[in-house]
């Protein structure tokens, strides 16, 4: 961000703590082993609103409603602490949570020069990033908030939400439900008291330190979806060894409905996400065959998810991770429709053997998924569009990761408008690579 000039000013970090102190039981939050395998990782989520939907609201009216928000997601006002380590201090240990409602954080700032119309007509990922707080835990863990949320005032009189979420605390339908909350007791609807919780079968495998657990016996080869880094300490940030760059492309409706016909006469089991995701990784297989191999294999990462929900749960219990490898074939020279079945038919998940190796490491172990294969998202059914403001919806909406292995990764998220709105973080030589061939035989911009 040093080489951009900055649009924003007037910048103002302020805390909000829960209405109530969390009782004497609910001290301690446990991470699941699927959590401590996110926790390089953060959510960035960016929604814009039009001045006749946020007009005369003040950050009094749109902090008050996060007092019961809190309530509700209790440790997400926490700071993480590890076992055997003290209060924050560097040691080894298992990393927890204390929930000791120390609150979340709340930026306020001013766009003075632009309209949101003319933010949006930038298309411009870098500026974006003004509206979305930089947010890393650590290098004093003990005392870094884990939520961001941003509200951002423009000349015209709109506003933007942007919320930064570490990973650790659950995905990217956590992070949306945590915000469609806010906004229901924001308008007074009532939420039940349905607390944070994760499953039963998780719980077991935090709880269960049985050596001879006969699964893991069973990890004989270390996942391909996961790569080990060198050990972060308490500042949880990882190093690229190149440049990365954020870029979207917005597929239309009648551009999907046209990716989709081109494979569906050899492989009638179609799904829009997998289409796009072999289109991708043709294309980037043929930019980077100009310069060094071809990605041979990607990750799929997915969602199992109710359509809505009301209840305040943050995890990443629900989450699939699955590998695909394109085995003897050359991905740049096959047809996308053989591609597109290797993605439907072929995956392996490697969810289970994953949380497994993080227990077997007692959680202390530093690991990347985003980023470690080239990796797809699919946040398709993601209900980014329920954040709403005074009954109103925001006129865009738009996620993505930071905190990217140098393999890159590639978000599939519903377009307002039909169609699919693809959000990259890759290596800057590829992005201009793939920009041309999307141009040049798809016509996407």
């Amino acid at each position: 961000m040093d080489h951009v000039e900055k649009l924003i000013s007037d910048v103002k970090l302020s805390s909000v703590v829960p209405g109530r102190i969390t009782g004497d039981d609910k001290l301690q939050h446990e991470f699941t082993n699927m959590d401590l395998i996110m926790k390089l990782h953060y959510i960035k989520a960016l929604y814009f609103f039009k001045n006749d939907v946020v007009e005369g609201l003040h950050i009094h009216d749109l902090k008050l409603p996060m007092f019961n928000l809190l309530e509700l997601y209790y440790p997400i006002s926490g700071r993480i602490r590890r076992y055997d380590g003290g209060d924050g201090g560097g040691g080894g240990g298992r990393p927890f949570m204390k929930c000791n409602d120390s609150g979340v954080r709340v930026v306020e700032a001013k766009c003075k020069n632009k309209t949101i119309d003319e933010w949006l007509a930038m298309n411009d990922n870098d500026h974006d990033e003004e509206l979305v707080y930089d947010q890393l835990l650590g290098p004093d863990l003990g005392f870094s908030p884990l939520v961001f949320i941003q509200f951002t005032w423009f000349k015209c009189g709109g506003m933007s939400i942007g919320l930064s979420w570490a990973h650790i605390l659950g995905d990217s339908f956590s992070a949306s439900n945590f915000l469609n909350i806010w906004a229901k007791i924001m308008v007074g609807q009532q939420i039940s008291p349905q607390f944070l919780h994760k499953s039963t079968k998780t719980n077991k495998l935090i709880n269960n330190n049985n050596n001879n657990n006969p699964i893991l016996s069973t990890i004989t080869k270390f996942p391909f979806s996961l790569k080990r880094v060198d050990p972060v300490g308490d500042h949880w940030k990882i190093t690229n060894n190149i440049k990365m760059q954020s870029h979207s492309f917005h597929i239309t409706q009648n551009q999907l409905n046209q990716l989709v016909s081109n494979v569906c006469g050899t492989y009638n089991k179609v799904k829009p996400f997998d289409v796009i995701c072999a289109t991708l990784w043709k294309m980037l297989a043929k930019v980077r065959g100009e310069y060094s191999s071809e990605p041979a294999i990607v990750t799929i990462i997915r969602g199992d998810h109710d359509s809505e929900t009301t209840e305040a749960v943050s995890s990443n219990n629900q989450v699939t991770i699955s590998t695909v490898e394109a085995n003897d074939i050359k991905v740049s020279d096959v047809d996308t429709s053989e591609l597109t079945e290797l993605i439907g038919e072929k995956t392996v998940d490697e969810t289970r053997i994953v949380e497994e190796l993080m227990k077997k490491e007692n959680g202390v172990s530093d690991f990347i998924v985003y980023g470690a294969n080239l990796t797809f998202v699919n946040l398709e059914e993601a209900m980014i569009y329920d954040l709403e403001v005074r009954g109103k919806k925001p006129i865009f909406a738009s996620y993505n990761i930071s905190g990217v292995g140098d393999e890159g990764v590639i978000l599939v998220l519903p377009r307002l408008e039909g169609g699919r709105i693809v959000n990259l973080v890759l290596p800057k030589k590829q992005i201009e690579g793939l920009k041309n061939k999307m141009r040049e035989e798809l016509g996407i911009f």
